[in-house]
């Protein structure tokens, strides 16, 4: 297999990322190119078009590879449901929910082979795969029956460039530290070095890239700058949150609840590109203010996080808002939540079967949790009920173990294609729930709803942005920074050259 992997010092030291990059400047080669995860710990996921779940990353690293993303490029996704326990996803179909020992215990094997398979069906597919490892490769507890670094590295047969983050201090330490818990077979494949989240000027590194690569004989392919507001989704919650936070103070005030096991963040990346709205992620009632629009976002335990929303206040605080009359979308656990009642028929949600938990009471409904998932890509228009003027369509994904049912006259939100009604709209408009995904990304219809809260707020109305048009942008300026700053040449020449009876 001809390819090359990325691995880190630590978590979020920038892998996701620099794999997206890479892949779009080998697109700019012409090579035909995919982007590859073994197994992928994350609640922001990404449905592909045969309705499959994938990470969101590696959704994210298909499109700037230009390629449609399939669940050979993540056969195993984690999906945390607890502090101890995951729901595992194979090649995209929901398997089991397991603890940590047990995966480790019973899943190893099948693990291997579905990670043979991927590599193996890639290689025929394409002509290059850039891998993104996980974590550290140091992680001496762990790597007896690690899935996710040097056993990849070693079954793909690629070398591996380390990435160390200079933004969280010790960069020096991070990278010898790694080295020095390698095997020595493991280090062998480490070819290059790559320093990221530098701020300041990069020409006071040199004695630092002098003396690295003295010490580790290994070239420092590029010091990488701190790349603010890039808007290309991240893996984790955190870097969403991160560029929301230096975007505050604007007219129109969005707040989203951070639930403690929140998934399909990505719902509100989409706000990014309004100049006229900031969104808070809120957990605790005293930070809750007087927002404009209230977001309850999608969730892996629904009735964990809704019984956290009680506990912390803020349910008393969202009765006040609705009360006078402030916008609210409930996207998929947040429209369970937003009913009457939720019943936990199989134990899929709290592993507790015929459980029954008091919903926040917006929506006149009520939702059935069952062990089979839904996962599908979806497309409809707003159903007539809603009155609301245009017949741009809405696409989206839905991903999600329960049913809603609404009680009494039924009030969809959307006309799906396949006949279906979706989800509850209420007369004012004002109170929206919904199971489909990426709602907002659709331009139109966000467009739409926060020219509503602009006429409510006597605020000027604004043309739509459209984000579609943004991304090939964004793929290719990340490209051309990374360029920049890296040694290309030298990177190519690694992929390539690597030597595999060495």
């Amino acid at each position: 297999m001809r390819g090359i992997m990325i691995q880190g010092t630590a978590s979020d030291v920038g892998k996701s990322l620099i794999t997206t990059g890479l892949c779009r400047l080998f697109v700019q080669e012409g090579v035909k190119v995919t982007p590859y995860k073994s197994q992928n710990m994350s609640n922001n996921s990404y449905v592909t078009v045969d309705g499959k779940e994938i990470g969101r990353a590696q959704g994210i690293q298909a499109e700037a590879a230009q390629t449609e993303a399939t669940a050979w490029m993540n056969p195993i996704l984690l999906k945390p449901r607890s502090d101890v326990q995951s729901e595992v996803v194979l090649f995209g179909k929901r398997e089991e929910t397991l603890s940590g020992r047990d995966y480790r215990e019973k899943f190893y094997r099948k693990g291997l082979e579905a990670i043979q398979s991927s590599l193996d069906y890639l290689e025929k597919e394409f002509d290059m795969v850039v891998i993104e490892g996980a974590g550290s490769p140091a992680e001496i507890n762990l790597n007896d029956r690690e899935l996710v670094n040097m056993k990849v590295a070693e079954l793909a047969d690629v070398p591996v460039i380390l990435v160390a983050d200079i933004e969280r201090g010790g960069v020096f330490a991070n990278i010898i530290g790694t080295l020095e818990l390698l095997t020595p077979e493991e280090r062998r494949r480490v070819q290059g070095l790559i320093i990221n989240k530098f701020r300041g000027d990069i020409g006071l590194f040199q004695d630092g890239v002098k003396w690295l690569e003295e010490k580790t004989s290994i070239p420092v392919l590029g010091v990488l700058p701190y790349i603010e507001n890039h808007q290309i989704d991240g893996e984790d919650s955190l870097s969403i949150k991160s560029q929301f936070y230096m975007k505050r103070e604007k007219p129109i005030d969005i707040v989203v609840l951070s639930l403690s096991y929140i998934s399909n963040y990505s719902d509100i990346e989409p706000f990014l590109y309004e100049e006229d709205v900031s969104v808070r992620f809120v957990k605790e009632a005293s930070d809750f203010g007087r927002p404009d629009a209230v977001i309850i976002p999608g969730t892996k335990s629904t009735i964990h996080d809704l019984r956290e929303i009680n506990d912390s206040g803020l349910q008393e605080q969202l009765y006040n808002f609705v009360e006078h009359g402030g916008f609210m979308v409930g996207i998929c656990g947040g429209f369970q939540m937003m009913g009457l009642e939720i019943i936990d028929q199989s134990g899929s949600d709290t592993g507790n079967k015929g459980e029954r938990v008091k919903g926040i009471s917006f929506i006149p409904a009520r939702t059935y949790f069952f062990e089979e998932k839904e996962t599908i890509r979806v497309k409809g228009h707003y159903h007539t009920n809603t009155k609301l003027n245009g017949n741009e369509s809405i696409e989206g994904y839905e991903i999600h173990l329960g049913k809603t049912v609404i009680i009494g006259e039924e009030a969809p939100f959307l006309k799906l294609e396949d006949g279906r009604n979706e989800g509850y709209y209420s007369l004012d408009g004002k109170i929206i729930g919904t199971y489909v995904h990426h709602l907002f990304h659709n331009d139109e219809w966000r467009n739409t709803w926060l020219n509503e809260i602009r006429k409510w707020k006597h605020q000027p109305i604004k043309d739509v942005v459209y984000t579609r048009e943004l991304k090939e942008d964004r793929y290719d300026r990340l490209a051309f920074q990374m360029k920049s700053h890296l040694n290309w040449e030298k990177i190519k020449d690694i992929t390539y050259g690597w030597d595999r009876e060495k």
